[in-house]
């Protein structure tokens, strides 16, 4: 089966992850899709197929005759789609032939532009997948999960030489727990790689240090009418939070390894007001300097308004994996070798995001992350070739093939 024939039959199963669910997983929905994983990977011979209470999916395939020293290597992709659009009832469009123009996304009225994302004239000649324009599509990251399984199913069929292969599809990644109940000691991997970037080719190995800021602000509520002096408005200390952050250091603003605050929600009235921070940066002295920016900013307003006004709470969510990636970096000339193998010109650079390899990466697997083939994700003009993902495949088998030397 080739991977974009899985990929359309994931796709058909609603697997967004719940942010406001202290479930494991968040949404029962998911383990729908780790089900029937499980029955594929058995259907094609892996049969410690399993998946956990905690809807991980876990299997592996013994190494061949005369590979059984060969580094382990594991290969992961996560099930859930992101709670940015819906990923519900989603309708598939697939174009043949592109013609490397603007593509019409069903009868939603909205367009995937070539002037909004050039690199589509080329895309020009292949196959594309795309949303109707009311959901998004799942690329992220079930275009990951469909390379993976065809990986498998081509050497398990063709024979080739190979190391144990250890195989991990998580929960909860878009709500960044993916990694967070992994077995890395049961999973058996000594390196692994994420297939969770973007156009094929994408070698990974830096992202993002990361956290969250949470800050509620309190007001008092009159009568408008007697309000002078007494009323305090926490919705507008809550926009006074936000133009005294630089507005240059957005994710609007941003490029490369330049680190941001990005304000996520704002939610209140005069009385409460809640706002919700990710903060981002690669450098890890810069991330810590972002957090106190924060901290020192309520301080600020606290003194101004009184004490007890502003009140926050940071929370570290994950770090730059490049520390753990490059004592091993193998990793990464292997990557580009096969990229280069594929007639694909390898991209390395730093994901300006954060991947369940990050995390695992600092749980003693190294785990840098690969591209599947995919553009725009976390949206409706999400979209993927299919030539891109078979490039994908060849590209990891050819790393498969690698560990078995």
């Amino acid at each position: 089966m080739k991977a974009y024939e899985r990929f359309l039959k994931y796709v058909s199963v609603w697997t967004t992850s719940d942010e406001n669910s202290e479930t494991v997983p968040s949404a029962d929905r998911e383990l729908v899709l780790a089900k029937l994983l499980v029955e594929e990977m058995k259907e094609l011979g892996i049969v410690d197929a399993r998946v956990d209470k905690k809807g991980y999916v876990y299997g592996s395939v013994p190494a061949t005759p005369g590979c059984e020293k060969a580094p382990a290597l594991g290969l992961i992709a996560h099930m859930d789609t992101a709670p940015d659009a819906s990923g519900d009832n989603i309708h598939p469009q697939i174009i043949e032939n592109y013609d490397g123009k603007d593509v019409v996304l069903g009868t939603s009225g909205k367009m995937i532009k070539v002037e909004e994302f050039p690199y589509l004239a080329d895309l020009k000649g292949r196959t594309l997948i795309t949303t109707d324009g009311t959901t998004l599509l799942g690329a992220d990251d079930k275009a990951g999960i469909a390379e993976v399984l065809t990986v498998v199913e081509e050497i398990l069929t063709d024979g080739t030489p190979h190391g144990k292969i250890c195989i991990g599809f998580t929960p909860d990644e878009e709500i960044a727990r993916g990694a967070k109940h992994f077995d890395v000691e049961g999973f058996g991997a000594d390196y692994g790689y994420t297939l969770d970037g973007s156009a094929e080719g994408e070698i990974q190995y830096e992202n993002f240090n990361a956290s969250t800021a949470f800050i509620t602000i309190h007001g008092v509520s009159v009568h408008t009418g007697t309000a002078k002096d007494v009323l305090v408005n926490s919705q507008t200390i809550g926009t006074e939070f936000h133009q005294m952050l630089p507005v240059s250091e957005r994710p609007e603003t941003t490029e490369g390894y330049e680190g941001f605050y990005h304000l996520v929600s704002f939610h209140g009235n005069v009385t409460e007001t809640k706002m919700k921070y990710f903060i981002r940066d690669f450098d890890t002295e810069g991330f810590h300097a972002r957090a106190a920016k924060m901290q020192e900013i309520a301080g600020s307003l606290n003194e101004k308004y009184g004490a007890g006004t502003v009140e926050i709470e940071i929370v570290e969510s994950y770090y730059n994996m490049r520390e753990k990636i490059k004592p091993c970096m193998q990793l990464i000339e292997y990557a580009k070798k096969a990229a280069e193998n594929a007639d694909i010109v390898p991209d390395v650079a730093p994901i300006r995001g954060g991947t369940d390899g990050a995390r695992l990466s600092f749980k003693g697997l190294p785990c840098p992350n690969l591209g599947t083939g995919g553009y725009a994700f976390h949206g409706v003009y999400e979209h993927i070739t299919v030539e891109g993902m078979d490039k994908a495949v060849v590209m990891v088998k050819d790393i498969v093939g690698m560990f078995a030397k």
